[in-house]
């Protein structure tokens, strides 16, 4: 249930200007989870979130609004590099590994960044399944992630 409501947290965040911890406990209520002020603080701290100086909007530490919009790429690269532990393929299928808590954020960057070769993830709590559209897209896109994880 965490997890899902973490990553209920960075959608919300990511696509609204939130304020405050009670406009962000409405809006996960209206989602369906129905959370504590304690709680939350504590999502909020696990999450890096911090409010930006220019709206008082909470927004995830180091990731601007703008630079993910403009451009998901060089956001995905950023979010490969401070996340990525390993790195698998398997046939058409690129398995991710992270630290606990960190999947999510992951796989949320690997989607936003809309890669021509992946047909879409599957983001659980320290693992992504990357699911490739053939296996030598697969095999590229682990030799990328891989990269992008020394950088």
């Amino acid at each position: 249930m965490k997890q899902f409501r973490q990553t209920a947290i960075i959608d919300i965040v990511s696509n609204e200007a939130i304020g405050s911890q009670e406009a962000l406990r409405r809006q996960l209520k209206a989602r369906g989870f129905d959370t504590t002020q304690a709680t939350l603080s504590r999502d909020i701290k696990e999450l890096g979130l911090v409010k930006r100086a220019a709206d008082g909007a909470y927004s995830r530490l180091g990731v601007s609004r703008s630079r993910r919009t403009t451009d998901p790429m060089v956001a995905a690269r950023r979010a490969v590099a401070e996340y990525l532990k390993r790195v698998e393929c398997v046939d058409q299928l690129v398995v991710l590994k992270t630290d606990p808590g960190e999947a999510q954020l992951l796989a949320l960057a690997i989607d936003e960044a809309e890669f021509k070769d992946v047909v879409g993830t599957i983001g659980g709590d320290d693992t992504i399944l990357v699911i490739a559209r053939h296996g030598r897209a697969a095999a590229n896109m682990a030799t990328r992630f891989d990269d992008w994880g020394r950088e």
